[in-house]
């Protein structure tokens, strides 16, 4: 679309470059602007992908945000991230959508690198009071008092218990901080939108008043017992307004409440936020809001509203849950996936065991255990976003004899490692944890992808570590840690898995995949096997024999696979996770072991792994072959690992006849060892 046609699509929304343009609108231009924006984002996000409902529910939130307050100078922060995307139209990055969540294009959160109106990468939930708490410290502490913090918090934010210890320091601080709650009546919203706005509306109509008066005056007219009655009546009606009203908890925390008012209508939000603006201390404006406003299908969807979806997704398509809460669009893929696997895996263990209880924190559809949920809801738990409290929660029920199965995504999953180490695993406490989307991710970017799970998991002592190759794997691999009776780690990743490698594999043995001698030994990690397969069909071709090894469980390593390993002259490890502390790292010091106690010369040993840094947004297999994690990077790293060996082994001969330079990076000659340390 070119910009002039842009300019007659959008009239409004092309004349906004920053939040100032804002403040010339009128009330209906406002109301326009807002369906504009609307359009705009549906087009855009069913073009690349990425959160919809979420933000179709917050537009008359953030126009009325940004011209109340004057960003940057105030501070607005976005608790989910995924509820940012209105901020970026408003805030001079409309043209950026056309490259939302693609490498090098828009983030789908908020990105302090693109834009000075960003405060905060705030993409895991539940954190943006506690930056809120800090900032506005600081400003008190510098004297700019004059500054204002706003944070708006929602779809399910307020399920996170870092929510609640933010609002307990921001109520005792006092501190100068305007909280916008978007209740769109999911995860937490129930409990307060509808009950306390039915209640809110019975309070404030004049008939309920006039009614209950009557009724306190018969009951105090009652010979002997009205007194008592009229005052039980008075002392239940007032419990029950503290039990469900929200402003009774806020108040309670010192924090100061309003609402709930209508979060779609622009004027009313304005008048509140102004008010709130002027307050001295903490203050919740409670917004009202449906996600998904104003687009059918987000509207129909009784589910998540479709709260995400595929790029280039076909918009009628039946939906299907995805990221926390999020809902896929469009056909499935036709490969299976280890979700996939994994949910029918933990139907047909919690059959055979009644003892089986699975868990998560506000993802049932994304980590595959809504059929466990539909079979059987009395064994199935969802704690919201909480998965501190989700891992010790598994520690005390496999302490009282309950086989827990806790299923979280890898990025998560580091939420919870001081409860995964010290619950969990200091107590021996026999928890499966399935970590689901582990590795590189793609389009989420670096707060999304699992490159922690292997570091942390080999970590905790006695914490056997699973890394299935294929879907096919992760069945067998479910029932053998369960049989462990000890803590267990599941990583496996979210893109499609492969075709069948080899026959599955039993217990915790490695898979041979492919013979090509004892001297050079590839071992690919959970996903990565078929890629060193790969390698092995490319070296072959120049006449390089490599053997493959699935490891299959990382911690206890096979004997049989140490064995072969130390033997060798040259083994490489690859893994989709970071490469200090990793796999790589620990099959290293085992092999190293291993040829110590056999008074043998062990192999050079090449890891291969992502580094240590953040790893930007894109398509996974592009960042994997950008980090030399293709077949053709792990070739090349056994060439020049090859060229090394040769190199070291010539030096002694070349110093004593002066010999001229050995051979290319070819195979090594049968007992022709290397002599280079690791």
């Amino acid at each position: 679309m070119d910009e002039h046609a842009h300019d007659v699509v959008y009239p409004l929304l092309s004349m906004i470059t920053s939040p100032a343009d804002l403040r010339q609108l009128d009330a209906g231009q406002c109301a326009e602007l807002a369906a504009e924006c609307r359009r705009f984002v549906v087009d855009a996000v069913s073009r690349t992908g990425g959160h919809l409902g979420s933000n179709l529910g917050a537009v008359e939130l953030t126009i009325a945000m940004h011209r109340v307050f004057d960003s940057p100078r105030d501070v607005l922060l976005f608790d989910t991230g995924h509820q940012a995307y209105i901020h970026k139209l408003l805030t001079g990055r409309r043209e950026g959508f056309a490259q939302l969540r693609q490498e090098g294009g828009l983030s789908g959160y908020p990105n302090r690198a693109e834009s000075p109106h960003d405060w905060i990468e705030n993409s895991h939930a539940s954190t943006a009071l506690s930056y809120a708490h800090g900032v506005a410290k600081a400003f008190e502490r510098l004297g700019e008092p004059h500054r204002r913090v706003v944070a708006l918090v929602g779809d399910g934010a307020l399920t996170g218990g870092m929510a609640y210890e933010a609002l307990n320091n921001l109520g005792h601080d006092e501190a100068r901080v305007c909280i916008v709650l978007n209740d769109n009546g999911r995860s937490y919203a129930p409990t307060v939108s509808k009950l306390s706005e039915s209640l809110t509306q019975l309070r404030l109509s004049p008939s309920y008043g006039m009614i209950r008066a009557k009724v306190v005056r018969a009951l105090e007219d009652i010979p002997g017992v009205g007194q008592l009655a009229g005052q039980s009546l008075r002392s239940l009606t007032s419990a029950l307004r503290e039990l469900v009203e929200p402003h009774v908890f806020f108040e309670a925390l010192g924090i100061r409440y309003l609402g709930p008012i209508d979060g779609h209508d622009v004027a009313v939000l304005e008048d509140a936020l102004a008010k709130a603006a002027r307050y001295p201390g903490p203050i919740v404006l409670h917004a009202l809001t449906r996600k998904g406003k104003g687009y059918g299908p987000a509207e129909a969807d009784e589910v998540q509203c479709l709260h995400d979806l595929k790029a280039q997704s076909a918009l009628a398509t039946p939906s299907r849950v995805s990221d926390r809460g999020a809902v896929l669009v469009g056909p499935r893929s036709t490969d299976a996936s280890y979700t996939e696997a994994f949910s029918k895996a933990v139907l047909d263990v919690g059959a055979r065991d009644e003892r089986v209880v699975a868990i998560t924190a506000a993802m049932p559809g994304p980590t595959g255990l809504l059929p466990f949920e539909a079979r059987y809801p009395e064994r199935f738990i969802d704690v919201g976003i909480a998965e501190s409290h989700a891992m010790t929660s598994a520690a005390g029920m496999a302490m009282a004899g309950l086989r827990p199965v806790v299923a979280i995504y890898s990025t998560f999953l580091s939420r919870c490692f001081d409860q995964q180490n010290l619950d969990v695993g200091l107590h021996g406490a026999p928890v499966v944890i399935c970590a689901d989307r582990a590795g590189v991710t793609g389009d989420d970017g670096p707060s999304h992808h699992g490159l922690l799970d292997m570091v942390l998991g080999l970590s905790i002592p006695n914490l056997a570590v699973f890394a299935p190759a294929e879907p096919s794997e992760v069945g067998g691999m479910l029932v053998s840690a369960l049989e462990l009776r000890t803590p267990a780690l599941i990583r496996y990743p979210k893109t499609p898995g492969p075709a069948r490698l080899a026959a599955p594999g039993t217990g915790l043995h490695c898979r041979i995949l492919r013979e090509g001698g004892d001297e050079i030994v590839l071992l690919g990690i959970g996903k990565l096997a078929k890629t060193a397969l790969e390698a092995a069909e490319l070296l072959a071709r120049e006449g390089i024999e490599a053997s493959v090894i699935d490891p299959r469980v990382i911690r206890p390593l096979d004997p049989a696979l140490l064995g072969r390993a130390s033997g060798a002259q040259l083994v490489l490890t690859a893994e989709d996770g970071l490469l200090h502390g990793g796999a790589g790292a620990y099959i290293a010091a085992e092999i190293d072991a291993a040829s110590a106690a056999a008074s043998v010369r062990g192999p050079l040993v090449v890891r291969l792994g992502v580094p240590t840094r953040y790893v930007p947004h894109g398509k996974p297999d592009v960042i994997l072959a950008r980090l030399g994690l293709d077949a053709e990077g792990m070739a090349s790293s056994v060439r020049g690992a090859l060229a090394r060996l040769q190199g070291s082994a010539a030096e002694p001969a070349m110093r004593a006849a002066g010999a001229g330079a050995g051979r290319g990076a070819g195979g090594l000659k049968n007992g022709q060892r290397g002599r280079v340390a690791r």
